[in-house]
C-alpha cells in the first residue's frame, strides 16, 4: 500500500480556477501542448518561449523542467543552467497582480523576483514576468482594445479592470524590446462578461490574443482556446476564415468536451489547441478527442465548399459524398431570427381578427396587425423549431428540438424558427419526418458548437422532396454511405421519438 506520507500532489492540479473566463491549465495539458513543439527547442540555450497571459505560471514551470533537462549537456553546473534559463529564455506577462506573484512564485520559488528565496536572482520585483496595472482607453462606450463596456468596467484603480496588459497596445513587442521569440505558448481569457447596460452578454477575448501574438513572428505559437470560433459569429467571422485559410497550422487538437481538458469546466462548443508554424505550409494533421474514441487525420481546415470546420474526422467523406451530389441548402427553407418581427403585448384570450402565436414561456394571441413581417406565412402551413437547444452530458446527442406543425393562422416569437412554409399540410408533416432522421441531425451538429441552433446551422443539410417522407434509411441509401459511416452517425445521434 502507498504510504500517505509519501504523496506529493502537483499543486497547479489543484488550484481552483477564478472564472469559466480565466481556466487555470493543469500540468498535465500544458505537457500536451509541450509535445507539439520541436523537442530540440529544450536543447537550445538561445530559444526564447514566452507565455503572454501567464496565470498560475505553469506553461513557464513545465517549459524550465524541460529546458534543465535539455541543457543538462550543454550547461553541466546546474546553477549555473537555471540562471541562464531563468535571465534568457523564459518570459512572461501576467494578466493580474494576483497572477503576477502567483506566476512568480511558481517559476522563481518567491512572488518577488528580487528576495532572497528567488531562484532566478534578479534585480527587479517582476523579474521577467511582467504586470502593469492599465486602464481601458474608452471611445464611444467601449474600450478601443477589447471592447469591454465603459459602464461595467470604468472601476478605477479601486478594483480589477481586467485591461489585459498584452492586447491593450498596438505595441506589442514593447514589452520586452528588441527581442524575438522562438515560442508563444499559453492559455489566453476566453471572454469578458459584460452587461453593457442592455442585460447580462459576454464578449469573445481569446482571437484577440491570437492576432496579437502573431504580430510578434513567432516561430512557433500554440494556444489553448473555445472551439466556439469554427462556426464564427459574434465578433469571430473574420478569425474564424484567417484560420482556416491559415497553412501554417500544422496541428490542432479538437476535445468536443471541455471538462475532458478543464475538470469541471463546461464550455459550450468544447476546446481545442494548435500549433502554427511559421516555416509550414500544408495540410493540417486534426486530433479528435471524445472520450475513448481519438481519430487522427491530415486533412485541410477547410473543405472545399465550406466556411466553417467539419471537426469529425469521421464525418469527412459523408461530407464529400453528400457535397458531389451538388445540393441545394435546407438552409433556404429556415427564416431568419424573429420570423414575424417583435411582439410586446401577446393575449392569453383570441380577439378580433387574432392569430395564434407559439411564445416561451406561454402560447397567447396577437391581433393580425400587429405581425409587421412575412405575414403571408401566416396562411400557410410550416414548421415550428426552437431556436436554441442545448444538451449537458447527454450523449448520444439530440442536436435540435422536436420540431411541430404550425398551423393555419399562427405565428411565433423569436423563440422559435420557421421552417417552409409549404404548400400543404401533407408537405409539413414530410418535412418533420426528415427533421427527425439521425441524417438531418448530423448534418446540422457540423455547425451546431453551442446551444445556439439558428438558421446558420442548417447550412451543410440537402434539401430534400418533400412530397414525400424520409427515413434514415432512404437517405443513407440516396447518399451511398457505407456500414462505417451509418455506424458513425448512429453513434453520434440518438433517435427523437
Amino acid at each position: 500500500m502507498k504510504n500517505n506520507n509519501d504523496y506529493n500532489p502537483d499543486v497547479l492540479n489543484c488550484i481552483a480556477n477564478l472564472s469559466n473566463d480565466e481556466v487555470f491549465t493543469p500540468p498535465q495539458l500544458v505537457n500536451e501542448m509541450l509535445d507539439l513543439l520541436p523537442q530540440s527547442l529544450f536543447s537550445n540555450p538561445e530559444a526564447r518561449f514566452l507565455d503572454p497571459f501567464t496565470k498560475s505560471g505553469v506553461f513557464l514551470r513545465e517549459i524550465v523542467k524541460r529546458l534543465d533537462v535539455g541543457l543538462s549537456t550543454v550547461i553541466p553546473d546546474r546553477q549555473e543552467r537555471i540562471l541562464h534559463i531563468m535571465h534568457h529564455q523564459v518570459f512572461g506577462i501576467a494578466l493580474t497582480e494576483l497572477t503576477s506573484l502567483l506566476a512568480r512564485r511558481t517559476v522563481y520559488c518567491s512572488k518577488f523576483a528580487d528576495s532572497e528565496h528567488s531562484v532566478g536572482h534578479f534585480k527587479t520585483r517582476e523579474g521577467h514576468i511582467l504586470y502593469t496595472p492599465m486602464q481601458h482607453i474608452w471611445q464611444n462606450g467601449r474600450c478601443i482594445y477589447c471592447g469591454a463596456s465603459k459602464e461595467v468596467f470604468d472601476r478605477g484603480d479601486a478594483a480589477e479592470t481586467y485591461a489585459y496588459n498584452f492586447i491593450h497596445t498596438n505595441n506589442p513587442e514593447k514589452f520586452f524590446p528588441n527581442m524575438t521569440f522562438d515560442v508563444i505558448i499559453g492559455n489566453p481569457p476566453y471572454q469578458m462578461n459584460d452587461g453593457g447596460g442592455t442585460g447580462y452578454s459576454a464578449i469573445p477575448l481569446y482571437h484577440k490574443f491570437v492576432e496579437q501574438a502573431l504580430k510578434l513572428k513567432p516561430q512557433y505559437l500554440c494556444m489553448i482556446i473555445p472551439a466556439r470560433w469554427y462556426a464564427g459569429g459574434k465578433g469571430l467571422d473574420e478569425f474564424r476564415n484567417n484560420m482556416l485559410n491559415d497553412r501554417h497550422i500544422s496541428q490542432l487538437v479538437d476535445y468536443f468536451d471541455s471538462t475532458e481538458c478543464f475538470p469541471g469546466v463546461d464550455l459550450s462548443g468544447g476546446v481545442c489547441y494548435f500549433l502554427w508554424e511559421q516555416n509550414y505550409q500544408g495540410d493540417c494533421t486534426i486530433t479528435s478527442k471524445r472520450g475513448q474514441n481519438i481519430t487522427c487525420l491530415t486533412r485541410p481546415l477547410l473543405e472545399d465548399g465550406n466556411d466553417s470546420f467539419v471537426r469529425f474526422n469521421e464525418a469527412i467523406s459523408i461530407w464529400r459524398k453528400i457535397k458531389n451530389k451538388n445540393f441545394e441548402s435546407y438552409i433556404t427553407h429556415v427564416s431568419p431570427r424573429k420570423p414575424f418581427g417583435d411582439f410586446e403585448n401577446i393575449a392569453e384570450t383570441p380577439g378580433n381578427d387574432s392569430v395564434k402565436i407559439f411564445a416561451y414561456p406561454h402560447d397567447g394571441y396577437v391581433a393580425r396587425s400587429k405581425i409587421m413581417q412575412n405575414v403571408t406565412w401566416v396562411d400557410n402551413y410550416k414548421v415550428y423549431i426552437a431556436k436554441a437547444y442545448g444538451e449537458r452530458g447527454e450523449f448520444p446527442y439530440l442536436v435540435l428540438g422536436k420540431p411541430f406543425i404550425g398551423d393555419i393562422n399562427t405565428c411565433c416569437t423569436e423563440t422559435y424558427l420557421l421552417l417552409g412554409p409549404y404548400k400543404n399540410k401533407k408537405e409539413a408533416e414530410n418535412a418533420i419526418t426528415y427533421i427527425k432522421t439521425r441524417f438531418f441531425r448530423f448534418l446540422v451538429l457540423f455547425k451546431k458548437n453551442t446551444q445556439n441552433a439558428a438558421r446558420g446551422v442548417y447550412q451543410f443539410v440537402p434539401l430534400q422532396d418533400f412530397s414525400e417522407p424520409w427515413t434514415d434509411e432512404k437517405l443513407y441509401a440516396k447518399y451511398g454511405l457505407d456500414e462505417k459511416e451509418i455506424t458513425f452517425i448512429e453513434s453520434m445521434i440518438r433517435p427523437m421519438e
